[in-house]
């Protein structure tokens, strides 16, 4: 049995997570929270707060017990790169780019329990009515009229299209009449 958890754009670098995720990789649950909370790293933090919420999965949705629970899989993978300037002398700039990472937990059991699915919480499809079923209990149903089938225009009937704004067939390119075009064109220079 597998449970997953994953925690996704953490404002650290992938490489200073890396560290962190070599040194739980392989461990029980119990030992990679040691290891995290007197590790003096920052990424820690939200590194025990993942590993928290993976088996809190495991514990919750799966009826896993925590001291049968190890670190199977961890994976830090690349985030959304923050832009930002940094100014220097001469009046110029230059990049930094502030990056964050998205971390993917996997824990496997150390001795299978032989459970395959979660608890049965899942919500039924709801049920359709027939009308007629609606109507023998006194509900009275009455259809909506499909008011795009009245627009649709009849063989032979040719409906003419009004521009009220002038804007199609060269109409745009105009330049007499009203408009901030014809005002410019009737000023006098002088």
């Amino acid at each position: 049995m597998e449970v997953k958890a994953s925690a996704k754009t953490i404002k650290i670098a992938p490489r200073k997570t890396r560290l962190l995720a070599g040194l739980i990789r392989g461990l029980t649950a119990e030992k990679a929270g040691d290891q995290l909370r007197f590790s003096g790293k920052k990424a820690a933090s939200p590194m025990i707060k993942l590993l928290n919420s993976a088996v809190a999965n495991a514990e919750n949705n799966f009826e896993l017990k925590k001291d049968n629970l190890f670190v199977r899989e961890i994976r830090v993978d690349e985030g959304v790169t923050m832009k930002r300037w940094a100014p220097k002398a001469r009046g110029r700039a230059t990049p930094l780019r502030k990056r964050t990472s998205h971390i993917h937990i996997t824990l496997g059991e150390l001795v299978d329990s032989g459970k395959v699915a979660g608890k049965k919480g899942k919500i039924e499809a709801p049920i359709k009515l027939d009308a007629r079923v609606k109507e023998a209990e006194g509900v009275k149903i009455t259809p909506k009229k499909d008011t795009a089938k009245e627009t649709i225009k009849k063989e032979g009937e040719t409906k003419k299209i009004i521009d009220p704004r002038g804007e199609g067939r060269g109409k745009n390119t105009k330049i007499e009449g009203k408009g901030f075009a014809s005002r410019i064109f009737r000023r006098k220079s002088g």
